[in-house]
């Protein structure tokens, strides 16, 4: 991938040319819609809108139990462009049957009507607790205030990003500007997501068999604007790469939501020449729209619930890509060795079990686990051949102390390498998700 050169810049999703957003409050977050979603009079519905007709691209969860939203989002795909994404938190409107499904139609539908688009020109976002039917009535309310809030100003794009946080302690939002063919072009996104995180998306929602099983409960959205003038084929095709290197890296405690969704709308008012998928250009976009996932993915990881340590996991040497894959996720959900992680315990032992009992193929006698500083090129050995180094407990520990550092796994079988970008599992998860049954409030999502 060739070197880009780009800034980033404020604004978010509303950076790029001729997109705008609003967020708004409509009273989803009710009592009993868990406790990271109960938070008050905060803004629990999104608009985010190109002034003309954009070409989309789309990645959603790959789990079997599937949200009305995702089912909507996949069907329009087909049409190659859209218009606005309408987004709720507070209900992800999964396994609510058929209501469900006429709910989700309902809120595009109604949206393009209220902004006089052309049917088929909205998809749908939702994220929040499962199996509750959708308050319409507030919905529609929020769809007709949003509308009329519109805006493109960073403060329009704060409000979006905060109308889509279920259990997220901040927003997380991004914009970068570079050139292409020697236009200014603009990329921007914002994401939701801090538990129920291990995103495995694919562009229909099918599941390839090389991706894990996950469970079912909180959600990833993300949603990316840009400018720049891009067919759908190649947009779909530099989202797949992008995706696949950022938010299907991530895991904070191993659950696949039914909900899970990234979205991109280019609009092309940046006017540059459409590339192709072999050209220069399209290696800038690629660079540029790399970085703005995985800044985003690692956005999320870091505000999972109740986290205190993110590492980044990384496989190498591997004999092949899903040995790499298999053996990275499952040190980075071992139960065993993320509390490890949240007690500072270099305990290499329940890193080698993981990877012993993982699908990939492995040989104890090769096996390399060592640690450093993010980005960081000296490594410090705590195993070497599968056996202790002479280093020293005071000197693993101080190893794994920082809040973020890079465990390095070599299996020493051949040439294939994988990254997970993980989170520890701390008290604060598991008093946040065990709730009370006495106390709606406390349930989540």
């Amino acid at each position: 991938m060739s070197k880009i050169t780009f800034k980033e810049i404020p604004g978010s999703i509303v950076a790029p040319k001729g997109f705008l957003a609003s967020g708004v409050f409509c009273d989803i977050k009710r009592l009993g819609t868990g406790k990271g979603s109960n938070k008050g009079p905060k803004r629990d519905l999104a608009l985010i809108v190109s002034e003309t007709p954009a070409t989309i691209a789309g990645l959603f969860t790959t789990n079997q139990v599937c949200a009305a939203p995702v089912k909507v989002c996949v069907e329009r795909m087909k049409n190659g462009v859209a218009q606005v994404v309408v987004v709720n938190s507070g209900n992800a409107n999964a396994c609510t049957g058929k209501q469900g499904m006429a709910d989700a139609r309902e809120m595009v539908s109604f949206t393009e009507r209220t902004l006089a688009l052309s049917a088929g020109r909205g998809l749908v976002g939702s994220t929040g607790r499962i199996g509750v039917t959708m308050p319409m009535d507030n919905i529609r309310a929020g769809i007709l205030e949003a509308a009329m809030e519109l805006g493109g100003t960073p403060a329009h794009a704060d409000q979006a990003a905060e109308a889509i946080m279920t259990s997220d302690s901040r927003s997380k939002q991004i914009a970068i500007e570079f050139l292409l063919g020697g236009k200014k072009v603009r990329i921007g996104g914002i994401c939701k997501g801090a538990g129920m995180i291990q995103p495995g998306m694919s562009a229909t929602g099918a599941r390839p068999a090389a991706l894990p099983h996950g469970g079912l409960h909180a959600t990833m959205l993300g949603y990316i604007t840009t400018d720049a003038a891009v067919d759908a084929k190649i947009l779909q095709a530099a989202l797949n790469e992008a995706v696949a290197n950022s938010f299907n890296r991530i895991t904070v405690d191993g659950d696949m939501s039914t909900n899970d969704t990234v979205l991109v709308l280019a609009n092309g008012l940046a006017e540059n020449k459409k590339f192709g998928a072999k050209s220069p250009e399209f290696k800038t976009f690629q660079g540029a729209l790399n970085h703005v996932s995985l800044e985003l993915a690692k956005k999320i990881v870091r505000d999972g619930e109740g986290v205190h340590r993110v590492v980044t996991v990384r496989v190498n040497d591997a004999k092949t890509i899903q040995d790499a894959d298999a053996a990275a996720r499952a040190v980075a959900n071992s139960a065993l060795v993320k509390t490890s992680w949240h007690g500072g315990d270099p305990n290499w032992g329940r890193i080698i079990d993981a990877i012993g009992y993982s699908a990939a193929k492995v040989v104890e006698e090769k096996i390399d686990i060592g640690y450093s500083a993010v980005g960081g090129k000296k490594i410090f050995w705590s195993l070497k051949h599968g056996q202790p180094t002479k280093a020293t407990f005071k000197q693993l520990c101080a190893a794994v102390a920082p809040k973020e550092f890079e465990l390095h796994i070599n299996l020493n079988l051949g040439k294939a390498n994988a990254v997970m970008y993980a989170a520890d599992l701390t008290e604060a998860y598991v008093d946040y998700n065990k709730g009370d049954v006495t106390d709606p409030t406390t349930l989540g999502g």
